[in-house]
């Protein structure tokens, strides 16, 4: 069973995967909510791994032993400065307009880096977290979504 979320008046609701976001305003009330787009950020092109990295992996030696470094996920750290930058704009959203709540809904992997990217002052005014990818439905539908309509 769903359960049903109160989204206040003019609060803030982030909607994130790793490569999208949607900064969602509640121009509506608690009960018939209005969600309204504010922002729309998407993440730039993230070529395949096989062309970012030229070298062979890494290896060292420990303890007289050789092992291979794993090398880096650059689409793991595309999607760690993807949350950082929607962090940011969730930041100046909420300056800007003293938002008073805040609801981030995204998949458990983004909702991580997100969480982490958060600054204290920011993370006090969540109220929700809600680990779903909605990013690709209308907005009339997340509210639905959201409020168990």
């Amino acid at each position: 069973m769903q359960q049903k979320l109160a989204i206040p008046h003019d609060a803030c609701v982030l909607v994130a995967d790793g490569r999208k976001a949607l900064l969602l305003r509640n121009e509506g009330d608690d009960l018939h909510p209005n969600l309204q787009l504010e922002r729309l950020l998407e993440a730039p092109e993230n070529p395949p791994t096989r062309l970012q990295g030229t070298d062979k992996p890494p290896r060292a030696v420990i303890s007289g032993r050789r092992s291979a470094i794993e090398q880096t996920d650059w689409h793991e750290l595309a999607e760690v400065r993807f949350a950082n930058d929607t962090v940011a704009a969730l930041k100046d959203a909420c300056s800007h307009r003293n938002v008073g709540a805040v609801i981030i809904v995204a998949p458990p992997r983004a909702l991580a880096n997100l969480r982490s990217a958060l600054p204290a002052p920011l993370h006090r005014l969540v109220i929700a977290e809600i680990d779903k990818d909605l990013t690709k439905m209308p907005i009339y539908e997340i509210g639905r979504h959201l409020t168990g309509e």
